[in-house]
């Protein structure tokens, strides 16, 4: 067994040993969410009764500090030796970052290596991204990469419309799919907000973001063409 499916696995146990497996959950982007079921396992007693658990210290090692964006990931990998910014092992050639769940819908997420985090390019101009980000703007927005061809179930649209409330009031979201599209284009998400200034707000949060391990693209859609179906028109709003 694997570094990483140790650590699974002892954490799974831990908490499902005190009758926690309701808190056995992981600090995703603000919110927290449970991992998926299978990385319960279940405890087997000793003849007293007891589960077996594991002899570890109750104490983080010397040097690593538990602040409040500790996950409990993290401080399960201290226990192995883990210091921050050290890889595990004797030279320390193994995980550098503790595993994370991320989220991809309301009711699940998954589990993200360090080594398959996208690689990021460096940062552009930031006045130059936002001008062309902000050009146009429109009531409708565009997200594309959020999943790929194939990957659309009946909840994606709900949830997306409930998730972008929080800028503004949504009028309405629609999912379109582009046959033999690439597969960063292949689904294209819309949603109309009530006022551009929602719409605005979307733009700036989402256009990005990490979901389900791809980066969102998000921008402005022209409402004429939105509302005539019109969806497999130009990205920009013009």
């Amino acid at each position: 067994m694997s570094i990483a499916e140790e650590i699974i696995a002892w954490l799974s146990r831990h908490f499902v040993a005190h009758g926690m497996t309701e808190l056995l959950f992981l600090a995703v982007g603000g919110a927290a969410i449970a991992p998926p079921t299978s990385l319960i396992e279940d405890i087997v007693p000793d003849q007293s009764g007891s589960p077996i658990m594991p002899n570890r210290s109750n104490s983080p090692p010397m040097g690593y500090s538990i602040g409040l964006g500790g996950s409990v990931a993290s401080k399960i990998m201290a226990k192995y030796g883990y210091k921050e910014g050290q890889g595990l092992g004797k030279l320390e050639q193994g995980m550098s970052t503790a595993l994370f769940v991320e989220k991809t819908s309301k009711r699940g997420g998954k589990i993200i290596h360090e080594k398959d985090l996208p690689k990021l390019e460096p940062p552009k101009e930031l006045s130059i991204s936002n001008t062309n980000l902000m050009k146009n703007p429109s009531k409708v927005i565009l997200l594309r990469n959020m999943v790929g061809p194939g990957e659309v179930d009946k909840d994606l649209e709900p949830e997306t419309a409930e998730e972008c409330t929080k800028y503004g009031k949504v009028i309405k979201c629609v999912i379109f799919e582009i046959p033999h599209g690439d597969d960063e284009e292949a689904v294209r998400i819309f949603v109309e907000f009530e006022r551009v200034d929602s719409a605005i707000k979307a733009i700036i949060d989402l256009n990005g973001r990490y979901f389900g391990g791809r980066i969102v693209k998000a921008c402005f859609y022209n409402l004429d063409k939105f509302r005539r179906l019109d969806l497999g028109g130009e990205m920009d709003s013009s």
